[in-house]
């Protein structure tokens, strides 16, 4: 059980879940395999945009361990904590983004929900008027990885809150 003692009041956290599974020990070719694919998806991009998509996908995903790992790099990296709060309600907070950042964000929730069952075409279109053709494709690329990687996470209920900045870089 974790405890938190301030000056005078102790406050006892919910037990920390083991992981289901290491994953990754189990089967280490596919982890490489996802290493591989991770640092080919986020070749050219900007950083900062990059984690955005990270976060954002791993906040819609639920994926616990994957929201603090990306959010402990982005404000390592300088992001600011206004927009990583304001992320999960950027569309009520755009005014914290870019148009370009919107655009990555509608996609990466496009991408990641798929209600419908495809992408719409003007998400795709809003995004596709920021990035040259080879660019949005690295950007696809990221929205893709990042999922793959949150279906891990939360199947083998990976426990967050160990991370530290760079860890795995």
């Amino acid at each position: 059980m974790t405890t938190h003692t301030e000056t005078t009041t102790t406050v006892e956290y919910a037990p920390e879940r083991p992981a289901r599974l290491e994953w990754a020990k189990h089967a280490p070719e596919v982890y490489k395999a996802m290493v591989r694919l991770e640092t080919a998806a986020r070749k050219g991009l900007d950083h900062t945009l990059y984690e955005l998509v990270k976060i954002r996908a791993s906040q819609i995903n639920h994926c616990a361990f994957c929201i603090d790992m990306h959010t402990k790099d982005a404000l390592a990296a300088g992001e600011s904590v206004e927009r990583i709060v304001q992320l999960s309600a950027w569309d009520e907070s755009r005014h914290f983004y870019t148009e370009k950042e919107i655009a990555v964000l509608e996609l990466t929730e496009a991408v990641t929900v798929l209600t419908d069952g495809f992408v719409p075409d003007e998400v795709y279109e809003r995004a596709a008027k920021h990035f040259e053709e080879a660019e949005l494709a690295q950007v696809i690329a990221a929205i893709t990885v990042i999922n793959a990687w949150n279906r891990f996470g939360v199947t083998c209920r990976m426990a967050p809150g160990h991370y530290e900045p760079g860890q795995y870089k």
